[in-house]
């Protein structure tokens, strides 16, 4: 089955080649001799009923630095009648640009697939949703509020502020447990972010790592484990954390097989998760997720060809 696929995604030129996991999607869906298209959430245009976009048709792809990728020319795509899948790819900020570009996504339910479904993409975002399983999860917060989050901090000790949609461990803090710039943090955080934010115990356990774990259409396709680098408690890849090859725990696999019905029933396809010490589930990341470079490399696997070929039962 030949596929027509159009990425709403960041510009091509600003990509990490060697660790992006949407060029890594892109290179397989070539590779396969699909169709692909590129095009910006900005450029989304509703009119008489009919979502249309100005794209690129994406000509060639490749790990090569300064010339990674093709385009030809400008053309107009109608995204419910022109492709088979809508692949939603653009980072965070999880801010009102984005819930437009899910709001107006939404209107091609029934014509075309949206990878990940842009109603679930919305009602789930990865800091939120996860508050539906706190069985799995370290003691948390969600508030704005000064005193309590000194009432936080006098039960648990150190603890991790970040803001509710921030992505990639940016503006993620610790706070030790003498409870030093607490009343700073928090005030600037007011400031910076008009919603709530988060507040979780510190783990010591993150020292073993952050697991990311990739679930395609429920399943678990692999996983990585994310450490530290010198001199930092964030194991985010993004901000000099390192990965290395991994399985999965008993607790990790339970956690996995109690999300992955709900997330296949709410056609979150491309999931990651992540899970602090083999037992803390922190987040479940639906908006972009990213790792899968990294968990083919040390796994020899193919997980875009497995979301691929997901799409492809998905659509029928």
């Amino acid at each position: 089955m030949t596929l027509r696929a159009a990425v709403q995604m960041d510009p091509m030129e600003g990509i990490n080649i060697n660790g992006d996991s949407s060029f890594h999607l892109i290179l397989k869906a070539l590779e396969r001799g699909y169709e692909l298209y590129h095009y910006d959430v900005r450029g989304l245009t509703w009119e008489a009923g009919r979502l249309t976009t100005r794209a690129h048709r994406i000509l060639d792809a490749k790990r090569e630095a300064g010339a990674h990728y093709e385009f030809g020319d400008f053309v107009t795509l109608d995204l419910g009648r022109d492709v088979d899948v809508v692949l939603m790819r653009q980072d965070p900020p999880f801010d009102l640009g984005y819930l437009t570009g899910t709001w107006l996504l939404e209107r091609i339910r029934g014509e075309t697939l949206v990878v990940n479904d842009p109603v679930s993409v919305r009602n789930a975002p990865e800091k939120v949703f996860v508050l539906d399983f706190p069985e799995f999860m370290p003691p948390t917060m969600v508030t704005r509020s000064l005193d309590a989050v000194k009432d936080f901090q006098s039960r648990y000790g150190a603890v991790v502020i970040k803001p509710l949609h921030g992505n990639g461990g940016k503006a993620v803090f610790r706070i030790d447990a003498d409870g030093s710039n607490l009343g700073a943090l928090v005030e600037l955080f007011g400031q910076v972010w008009p919603e709530p934010f988060m507040v979780q115990q510190f783990l010591p356990s993150v020292a073993k790592g952050d697991k990311r774990i990739v679930l395609v259409d429920g399943e678990v396709a692999g996983a990585i484990n994310r450490k530290p680098g010198e001199g930092e408690f964030r194991s985010n890849l993004a901000v000099g954390g390192y990965a290395e090859a991994t399985e999965l725990t008993p607790r990790e696999q339970e956690i996995c097989d109690v999300l992955g019905p709900q997330l296949r029933e709410r056609g979150l396809l491309f999931v990651g998760i992540d899970v602090i010490g083999g037992e803390w589930l922190t987040e479940i990341n639906v908006t972009s997720p990213t790792g899968i470079v990294a968990i083919d490399r040390f796994n020899n696997s193919d997980t875009a060809g497995m979301i691929w070929d997901a799409i492809k039962r998905r659509i029928g």
